[in-house]
């Protein structure tokens, strides 16, 4: 065993004291700005989850530096927002104080895992050098028209005092903590990023990014195509105008349904029904807007009025229900039951007529059904018929659809309404203006002055940062106040600049402001004279590789975007996008032990008694699952631990090779063990006395080999097979009588991203030539790669699933974590692994257990 603390603390120490890993903007090598996901520093510290995309954007920064690049790496932390302040509330501590102790936590911890940050552009976003700017910058959104002030309803959770974005609500409780939320008017900040819908939608194409992640944003914008519908509201005068993507149905039109907060609800409700109507609009905005459009049960309130169909001119019954919202289209939908899956639920639960307007083609038919049961259901109007078809039921005096497709239908009707109606074809987008202010305390304060007159003006450069004043009772108020009102001392100023009288904004920014524009404060984090100089971003921009988790797709990626874009407008960058490349991480998940009476159990609490796990005191039955990492689980692992018993280098190539990076990989401690015996065969191969200078073909051979792989696996991110490409190096290499100084070299050298802590020890002790942080990578033979390739026959219970092309002499391990990247394979592993067979060089069959054994 190589011991690990010596030498780890060495390394983290020439590292840390030579600042070998600073960037030099302007460098005339060619530059790679690779960047983590900046963390929000919490009380728990890390967990070995956080580790996987660190330990990646490590791997490529560490291989990057030997190739040539120039490589910036920064961290910094995220640490305004809503659960810093939640945390302190509970703790009665200032937020400032336990974020500034957190932030401690989590270097210390980043640091003992030998992450090659350039430490010297640390930045934090509550740091008032840093959020000075991110003020400047709104007052740059507010001056271009982006930012104004609206009396909009909000998700407002009374426990915390502050308004929620969609996001951070869940099943009507907010996601920190789980209070209730309810929708409350309030008067709000909002940044318009709808006048970038368009942009943010084209520009995806230039994106490398999962598919599946641009498919995330595209269906948040939600680009829509289609008419604005008027339907004339009788003995009123007004109009109800309804968005749709489906004239073809409009001859399917049984009912109307307005939006709780309709502006025209007050008007056209009659007298009869006003009291239902205004009980149900208090109910309906009083819950989230997810709740609203998830919710199976569809409920309403008919209004007493009617409106006239367009074409038929028949009365069609106005209702007010709560799965329309008033953000999308015009807060109206035409119900049309026969073809909408929703219309179709609530007019079976209100009795509305349902009223078929297609043919049904067969091939739509569920294999359920039987055709002739199928047609005569959507023909009756018994099933709801969403597909393409034939028209019929759908002439009136003239204007007929019947006969035709679903296209043709929808532009016979485009062109009839723009005769009858002008405006008629529209486009609509999912996508919201986004809610940027929040009634709390530790957040950036928004640098507006409201004057007396109504009038408000922004604060310039030379007076940011605006710093809020230090509160011992920041608890938020149940009226939805920020508790920067309770400070008249802070709120109330004479405005030297106008000489008028004036009071301070009193909403703050939300979490999501300083994580829009860090990546650019990091390329210069010192400039006191602006967020960046142009000669930085134009050096380091765009980032070349962002790592983060899927759970950011949308918000904080669209976000980011939208704000640079804005950038772009205004000449401060000259990329349209940010992010060229972004790959996400899979979850490092582990065993979650739940009470049956509820709550969960932490581990150590657990026996297995008869293959049932229960409490150990108690003997309550426990049910086990696997679940994300999280502290409430009671199922997160610290790095701490590991680092103590194994070393940081153990733990990163663990991290590594539990399974492909995009995946989710289940925890395993007992596993990690594999890896530090790993390291300490090889480390002490490179001690032992077989060391000598000259070169032997195989080993030749099994060096250049390892060396090509590796590098090969580095720049696709396939992190698991080069490790295990490492493990058959050394079943090859060890055996052998004596062990060449070059081929050690090069094996040293393909394993340094990965474990550079015990890889520069060795590099040190076999001589190599400078610091292995630069030194170039030594070349690859193409005549010591020939005949190393075969095709490896995979099997799964016996039969052909796949063929692998794989090295020559591949391990078992190498050939299964390669078959497990492929779909065909994942597709069939239905069952747990019972064992594997393989023969070298042809086959691996992989056995699962029985069902129900």
């Amino acid at each position: 065993m190589y011991p690990h603390r010596k030498i780890e603390k060495k390394w983290q120490r020439i590292w840390q004291d030579g600042q070998v890993y600073r960037s030099c903007t302007g460098s005339k090598k060619p530059k790679y700005y690779i960047l983590d996901m900046f963390p929000y520093p919490s009380g728990a510290g890390l967990h070995v989850g956080h580790v996987t995309g660190y330990t990646a954007t490590d791997i490529l920064a560490r291989y990057k530096r030997t190739t040539g690049y120039e490589v910036l790496h920064p961290m910094g932390w995220d640490s305004f927002g809503l659960p810093a302040e939640q945390y302190a509330i509970r703790t009665n501590t200032h937020p400032q104080v336990t974020t500034e102790k957190n932030i401690a936590t989590y270097r210390r911890q980043l640091q003992s895992l030998g992450f090659s940050y350039d430490w010297s552009r640390e930045v934090t976003t509550s740091s008032p050098d840093y959020y000075k700017w991110t003020q400047w910058l709104f007052t740059k959104l507010y001056e271009k028209g982006l930012a104004y002030e609206a009396h909009i309803p909000v998700n407002f959770c009374p426990a915390m005092g502050t308004v929620l974005a969609n996001e951070e609500v869940e099943e009507g409780k907010s996601k920190e903590g789980g209070f209730p939320v309810e929708r409350r008017p309030l008067r709000q900040w909002v940044l318009k990023i709808t006048e970038y819908a368009e942009r943010l939608l084209e520009d995806l194409v230039e994106l490398d990014w999962p598919e599946n992640l641009k498919r995330l944003q595209e269906n948040w914008i939600g680009k829509s195509e289609g008419c604005y519908i008027d339907f004339p509201v009788l003995d009123s005068g007004q109009n109800v105008r309804a968005f749709t993507t489906r004239a073809d149905t409009i001859f399917g039109v049984s009912y109307l349904a307005l939006a709780p907060e309709h502006p025209l609800l007050v008007e056209i409700t009659s007298f009869a029904s006003r009291a239902s109507v205004d009980d149900y609009r208090q109910i309906s905005l009083r819950k989230s807007d997810l709740q609203r459009k998830e919710s199976k049960e569809k409920t309403g309130v008919f209004t007493g009025a009617f409106a006239e169909h367009p074409f038929t001119k028949a009365p069609i019954p106005i209702w007010v229900a709560d799965y329309v919202l008033a953000d999308y289209g015009s807060g109206s939908v035409m119900g049309v039951p026969a073809g909408d899956d929703r219309d179709f639920a609530f007019a079976k639960s209100h009795n509305i007529p349902i009223l078929p307007i297609y043919q049904p083609q067969q091939t739509a038919c569920p294999d359920e059904l039987d055709w002739e049961e199928f047609e005569q259901g959507v023909l009756a109007g018994k099933i709801c018929y969403t597909k393409e078809g034939t028209l019929i039921n759908s002439s009136h005096n003239g204007f007929s659809l019947d006969g035709l497709s679903t296209s043709a239908a929808k532009c016979a009707v485009a062109r009839e309404l723009e005769k009858r109606q002008s405006g008629a074809k529209a486009l609509h987008y999912k996508l919201r203006d986004w809610l940027f202010s929040r009634q709390r305390y530790w957040g950036e304060p928004i640098p507006i002055l409201h004057f007396p007159d109504g009038t408000k003006r922004c604060l310039e450069k030379d007076e940011l940062p605006l710093m809020p004043p230090f509160l011992e009772d920041f608890s938020p108020s149940k009226e939805g106040k920020s508790p920067l009102q309770g400070v008249p001392s802070w709120l109330h100023i004479h405005d030297l600049k106008t000489g008028k009288n004036a009071e301070r904004e009193t909403n703050t920014m939300p979490q999501w402001a300083g994580s829009c524009w860090y990546y650019l404060r990091f390329l210069d984090p010192h400039n006191e004279q602006e967020p960046w100089s142009l000669e930085a971003e134009k050096y380091w921009m765009p980032v070349d590789l962002y790592v983060g988790g899927s759970e950011h797709a949308v918000l904080h990626l669209l976000y980011a975007r939208f704000w640079h874009k804005v950038f772009y407008d205004l000449g401060l960058v000259h990329t349209k996008e940010p992010f060229r490349v972004y790959r996400n991480q899979g979850l490092v998940t582990a065993r979650s032990y739940r009470k049956k009476s509820g709550g969960y159990v932490a581990a150590e609490e657990v026996e297995k008694l008869e293959g049932e796990y229960l409490h150990r005191n108690t003997k309550e039955p426990i049910f086990t699952q696997i679940e994300k990492m999280s502290k409430s689980k009671l199922n997160g692992v610290s790095p701490d631990e590991i680092l103590e018993e194994y070393g940081a280098d153990t733990l990163r190539l663990y991290e590594m090779f539990m399974g492909p990076f995009q995946k989710d990989k289940v925890w395993n401690k007992e596993a990690v063990s594999g890896c530090y015996r790993c390291l300490s065969r090889f480390y002490q191969g490179v001690f032992s006395d077989k060391i000598c200078a000259v070169a032997a073909p195989k080993a030749t051979r099994l060096a250049h080999r390892l060396a090509h792989l590796v590098r090969q696996d580095i720049e696709s991110m396939q992190f698991n097979t080069a490790v295990a490409h490492f493990m058959t190096f050394l079943n090859e290499f060890l055996p052998l009588p004596a062990y060449p100084r070059e081929a050690l070299l090069m094996a040293v050298q393909a394993l340094y991203p990965f474990a550079p802590h015990i890889a520069s020890e060795m590099w040190e002790h076999l001589g190599g030539e400078g610091s292995l942080s630069f030194a170039p990578l030594f070349p690859v033979d193409p005549m010591q790669l020939q005949e190393m390739e075969l095709t490896y026959v995979v099997q799964i219970n016996g039969r052909l699933r796949a063929n692998l092309h794989l090295p020559k002499d591949a391990s078992k391990e190498e050939v299964l974590a390669k078959a497990k990247e492929l779909e065909n394979i994942q597709k069939h592993l239905i069952r747990e692994i019972k064992k594997v067979i393989f023969v070298p060089n042809k086959l691996l069959n992989i056995v699962l257990e029985k069902e129900g054994s």
